[in-house]
C-alpha cells in the first residue's frame, strides 16, 4: 500500500508499505477515507512541532471505514464509518487513572509519536474508535479539531455572565467559537488577518471581530460594552500573542492556552496577581469531548459551511502540500481525499 512519509522537515517521500493484515485482538483494520490537515502537520513540515521525531507519517484528523476487527472487539464492526480518537496511553499512570487520558506521561499521538493516517490502511485499537454511521465523511474528519475546541471550552469553566475572547481565528479558534456560542454568551474573535475575521463573521454573524492593531484594548472594550472578557482562549501557538493575552483579560478571568510553541512563556507577575488570573493549558481532547462533538454534529448544531476550504487528492499531496502555506490561498481547513 502507498504511504506518504515526512522524511525530515520540508521533505516528503512516497513509500510502499506492506498491508497491515488482519487485526490482532482488540484492534481494527481501517481503510482511510479522509484526513484533514492540522496545524500540527503544518508545523511538523516546517520543523517547528514540539514532541516530534522524523521520519514520520502524518495525519490524525481522520474519517475511516472499518474493514475487519480482531477478537474481542464489540464497539465497532466491519462497514462502520468511524472517527479516530488519536491519543492512547500504554501505561495507566497517575493522570490516566484520574481521567486525564489526554495528558498521560507516556501518551502517544497518532501522526506525532507514531505513524499516522496519511497511508491507505492502518491498524488501531478499537477502544479509540467512535462509530459515526450516518454522518458525512467530511464532517467525521473534522470531529477531532472540534473535540479540541470542546475540551478547551470545558477547561475554561464558562458560566452565565461570562464573556469570551478567542485569539486566533484559525481552525481551532473557530472550533472554540462553535462550542462556546452554544452557551449563549457574548464572544469576540481577535486576529491579525482580516480575511479570517471576515470568514468568522460569515460563519458566526453574532460574533464580534477585532483586528489586532494599536487600539486593540480599546477595540476589545468596545466589543464587550466597555469591559474586558472573562474567558480568553489563545489558539495561536504564538509566543507574543500568548504573553499579551494577560493584557486583554478582565480581573478574575481565566486564560486558556490551546496552541503551543517551542519555548517559554513570560508574563508580568504583578499583572497576573493584580487581576487574579487563572491560567490553564488545554491539551488535545478526551473521549467525552469526542462523544459530545459527535452528538452536536448529528444534531446539526455545529456549522461547517465553508470551513473546508481546500481539497487535495492523496496522490497529489506531496506536490500540493506547500501551497497550504500561501497567504493568498486563504486556507481554513484542507481535506485529503483517498
Amino acid at each position: 500500500m502507498k504511504a506518504l512519509v515526512l522524511q525530515q522537515p520540508g521533505e516528503f517521500r512516497w513509500a510502499e508499505k506492506p498491508h497491515p493484515g488482519q487485526p490482532p485482538a482488540g484492534y481494527a483494520l481501517l481503510r482511510i477515507k479522509h484526513v484533514s490537515v492540522c496545524g500540527t502537520d503544518l508545523h511538523a513540515y516546517k520543523g517547528r512541532q514540539p514532541f516530534f521525531t522524523y521520519p514520520r507519517i502524518l495525519g490524525h484528523e481522520v474519517a475511516a471505514e472499518v474493514i475487519a476487527t480482531g477478537e474481542g472487539v464489540q464497539n465497532v464492526q466491519p462497514g462502520d464509518l468511524v472517527s479516530i480518537e488519536p491519543y492512547r496511553n500504554p501505561v495507566a499512570d497517575q493522570a490516566v487513572r484520574r481521567g486525564k487520558t489526554n495528558c498521560g506521561s507516556q501518551v502517544t499521538v497518532l501522526g506525532v509519536h507514531e505513524d499516522g493516517a496519511m497511508q491507505e490502511y492502518i491498524l488501531y485499537p478499537a477502544s479509540n474508535l467512535h462509530a459515526v454511521n450516518g454522518m458525512h465523511p467530511d464532517h467525521v474528519a473534522l470531529i477531532e479539531p472540534f473535540a479540541i475546541g470542546c475540551h478547551a471550552v470545558e477547561r475554561a469553566g464558562i458560566v452565565d455572565g461570562d464573556t469570551v475572547l478567542v485569539i486566533g481565528a484559525g481552525p481551532i479558534g473557530l472550533a472554540i467559537i462553535a462550542l462556546a456560542r452554544l452557551k449563549g454568551i457574548k464572544i469576540a474573535a481577535l486576529d491579525i488577518n482580516e480575511n479570517r475575521l471576515q470568514f468568522t463573521k460569515k460563519m458566526f454573524p453574532e460574533v464580534e471581530t477585532v483586528l489586532l492593531k494599536d487600539t486593540v484594548v480599546e477595540d476589545l472594550r468596545q466589543a464587550f460594552d466597555g469591559e474586558l472578557p472573562t474567558a480568553v482562549f489563545d489558539a495561536t501557538g504564538n509566543k507574543a500573542s500568548m504573553e499579551r493575552s494577560f493584557e486583554f483579560a478582565a480581573a478574575g478571568s481565566t486564560i486558556v492556552f490551546v496552541g503551543l510553541f517551542v519555548g517559554d512563556v513570560v508574563f508580568p507577575d504583578p499583572v497576573f496577581h493584580r487581576k487574579e488570573v487563572t491560567l490553564k493549558a488545554s491539551r488535545s481532547a478526551t473521549a467525552a469531548d469526542f462523544k459530545k462533538v459527535i452528538g452536536l454534529f448529528k444534531a446539526g448544531l455545529i456549522p461547517t459551511e465553508g470551513y473546508i476550504s481546500h481539497r487535495i487528492p492523496f496522490d497529489n499531496l506531496a506536490d500540493e502540500f506547500t501551497g497550504l502555506y500561501a497567504p493568498e490561498a486563504n486556507v481554513i481547513k484542507a481535506i485529503i481525499d483517498f
